[in-house]
């Protein structure tokens, strides 16, 4: 019986955290986000920064200081983010960090930095908040590009691009 009740117990949980990640589709749509902490490697201590690199079949595109692709949401709006809650678990936000953001490659009048509904500091191009895709554990991945159809990599122009993945595709936010 005790054996029993661990395994039920076990199963409560796992749906549970499925609940937390937004139903497991990879972004949450409401409210204007929050969640504060920098994504691993990256401080938010001194300036952000963002540069220019080939990434698989994408072309040139925007990545932070550690050489991580960037995305952009289509369910944000300029200015705001709309990814809360289990969404800022696979897509945490690109902190702003403190002074000028240094900049490789990118027009200066393109970025700027937009703030969370918690008062954190997160960085934009063209409007739109910047992220990274947690599954993406080094420099030169795309793994979120296209990811739910929502998630895209950017230009240096600050363009989504909308170039589907080659494969098998990324499912749906996961």
């Amino acid at each position: 019986m005790k054996r029993v009740a661990s395994v039920f117990a076990v199963a409560v949980l796992g749906a549970a955290g499925l609940t937390a990640c937004g139903g497991g589709n990879g972004y949450s749509s409401s409210g204007s986000g929050s969640g504060s902490s920098a994504p691993a490697g990256q401080s938010t201590g001194g300036p952000a920064k963002l540069a220019v690199a080939t990434v698989g079949d994408y072309g040139k595109v925007v990545v932070d200081g550690n050489g991580r692709t960037v995305y952009v949401f289509d369910k944000d709006t300029h200015g705001t983010s709309n990814c809360s809650g289990g969404c800022l678990a696979q897509w945490p936000p690109v902190p702003a960090g403190n002074g000028t953001a240094q900049l490789t490659g990118i027009e200066p009048s393109l970025v700027t930095t937009i703030t969370r509904s918690d008062g954190t500091k997160q960085l934009a191009i063209n409007g739109m908040p910047l992220y990274l895709y947690a599954s993406d554990s080094q420099a030169g991945q795309a793994g979120g590009q296209a990811v739910g159809g929502l998630w895209w990599v950017v230009a240096p122009d600050g363009k989504k691009i909308t170039t589907q993945p080659g494969g098998s595709g990324n499912g749906n936010g996961y």
